[in-house]
């Protein structure tokens, strides 16, 4: 009985295994082929070793004629039957993947994924899944592109209206001074030196903003303290706030240790400070405050500008934006904010802005030192 057994296992075996090289075979072939073709095979080739085992173990049991007729005929109508009912359950994994190529196709062309309302298995369920994601991220890409651009935009008008008003300002005392047309050349001599330093200027918040933007910026950080930090600060603006009549107040500035680039991080508090002074009125106020918040520093500028408007609050920090009421200098470009929201991120850090009553808070939060 076990040899019986072990001879039909055998043949059985050879028949199928013969039926699977061709499977095999021919799935090789049709590799390049769609996935009806390739599942018509697969189903093809399980029917195949099924019948061809079958028949092999029948022809070895050496059965009458009749019964052997009987087996081939039973056999054969059972292998079709197989086959129609597995190309016909296959259609549907046809139909779903048809749908999905559809799908990836919009994806491509039309630049949006519409999810199949269904999907036959698992595996192309996972994919359904990773493509909306896909889709999603390439959405959030092209949005995040259009607004770069829009803003790039801006920056250039920007930038082309303030380097031409200095520029001819120049150019008309150039040729006044050439002419003798001048009582006295040391006003314009002054004139010039001032214009060439605010085009000075604007070329290195370009410069600045184009090393941020590639992300190329090289900081040399050290530990410092940022009661220091934000007292030089206070120096250096000093003049300008004088000028303008308006008080700068450190108010609550903590000794707290950090480990900053000083040169940037006081670019940044240098720009935080002459914006707001700029747009503070005469006779009003500008308040710094540093504080240690949760494992970071808080660095507060506020002013009394009276406020920016609610919908232009997220694009304080875009490249080129000024909005109606520009946030920089009138010499600037729309840069000041910008490199002051890249310089601080390049520091593993965040800045942000909010309307106070009669004006705004520019906060940066910076990680503290270890």
């Amino acid at each position: 009985m076990l040899r019986d057994t072990s001879l039909i296992a055998l043949y059985a075996t050879i028949g199928a295994g013969a039926a699977g090289l061709f499977g095999v075979a021919a799935l090789r072939l049709l590799h390049n082929r769609s996935v009806a073709l390739s599942l018509a095979v697969v189903a093809a080739v399980a029917v195949a070793a099924m019948l061809a085992g079958t028949m092999l173990v029948s022809w070895a049991m050496l059965l009458s004629d009749h019964d052997l007729w009987v087996v081939t005929m039973v056999c054969s109508i059972a292998a079709i039957a197989s086959l129609a009912v597995a190309l016909v359950l296959g259609r549907s994994v046809v139909k779903g993947s048809r749908a999905l190529a559809e799908a990836a196709r919009a994806l491509g062309d039309e630049g949006r994924f519409t999810p199949p309302s269904t999907a036959p298995t698992a595996e192309l369920a996972q994919l359904v899944r990773e493509l909306d994601a896909t889709s999603a991220k390439l959405a959030a890409s092209r949005e995040r592109e259009r607004a770069l651009e829009e803003s790039r935009r801006e920056l250039v008008a920007w930038i082309s209206h303030d380097l031409r008003t200095p520029l001819a300002g120049l150019q008309a005392m150039t040729e006044a001074l050439e002419d003798g047309m001048v009582d006295d050349p040391g006003v314009y001599h002054a004139r010039i030196r001032t214009e060439v330093e605010r085009l000075g200027g604007m070329v290195s918040d370009l410069f600045e903003l184009s090393r941020i933007q590639a992300g190329v910026l090289a900081l040399k950080t050290a530990r410092m303290s940022v009661y220091d930090l934000v007292g030089d600060a206070i120096a250096g603006v000093g003049a300008l706030a004088r000028e303008h009549g308006v008080r700068l107040v450190g108010d609550g500035v903590e000794p707290v240790p950090i480990e900053v680039d000083g040169r940037e991080m006081s670019r940044v508090l240098a720009n935080l400070l002459v914006n707001a002074i700029h747009r503070t009125p005469t006779d009003g106020t500008v308040a710094v405050s540093a504080r240690e918040e949760g494992g970071s520093v808080v660095v507060s500028v506020t002013d009394g500008c009276g406020g920016i408007p609610a919908e232009d609050l997220p694009r304080v920090f875009d490249t080129g934006w000024r909005g109606t009421d520009a946030r920089t200098p009138p010499a600037g470009a729309g840069l000041g904010l910008a490199i002051v929201r890249g310089i601080v991120e390049a520091h593993s850090g965040r800045a942000a802005v909010h309307n106070v009553p009669g004006g705004c808070r520019f906060e940066v939060r910076l990680p503290t030192a270890a």
